[in-house]
């Protein structure tokens, strides 16, 4: 049907939805590409030092902190940080072993002091109520000594775990 243009309000040779070809503009020059940051290329390992096997390790938030760090310093990623350092104590058992069966001595050590502790609290609360009735319990110089031993050890154990640090 050949006649007026039909389209309400539309110059007839502009386009009518926003998005379309606009013949009279100039289209605008495209600006160039940012180029990627040249990065160092490294060669494959052979596939005799490829690692094929993977290990899940869980972490708290303090572990994975501090080995996050280590690995930084050491300028490797954790993965490859915890690899090295398993395989490097793996490769030395006398001294990992000794440090692992430090660590549980003085572990044990700690609860043992706990436990005594606990023991020389009650006697001290048997001993405070005696003395609030009045009486003067022959067992004080006992637990008094008794305490002290107890702040040495623990004193001990906590110097021992700082150094290990």
């Amino acid at each position: 049907m050949a006649g007026p243009d039909r389209h309400q309000e539309v110059p007839a040779r502009q386009a009518a939805t926003e998005g379309g070809s606009q013949p009279e503009e100039k289209p605008s020059p495209r600006k160039p590409r940012a180029t990627k940051k040249t990065s160092r290329k490294r060669s494959p390992k052979p596939t005799a030092h490829k690692r094929d096997y993977v290990c899940s390790v869980r972490l708290n938030d303090d572990e994975k902190t501090q080995l996050a760090a280590a690995a930084r310093a050491t300028r490797t990623s954790l993965p490859a940080f915890l690899a090295r350092s398993g395989l490097a104590a793996a490769r030395d058992l006398d001294s990992t072993a000794a440090a692992i069966a430090g660590h549980r001595e003085l572990v044990t050590e700690l609860f043992a002091a706990r436990r005594h502790l606990g023991q020389v609290g009650n006697n001290l609360n048997q001993i405070a109520r005696a003395l609030n009735t009045g009486a003067h319990p022959a067992e004080l110089d006992t637990v008094v000594a008794a305490v002290q031993r107890a702040v040495s050890r623990v004193q001990a154990a906590t110097d021992r775990l700082l150094d290990q640090r």
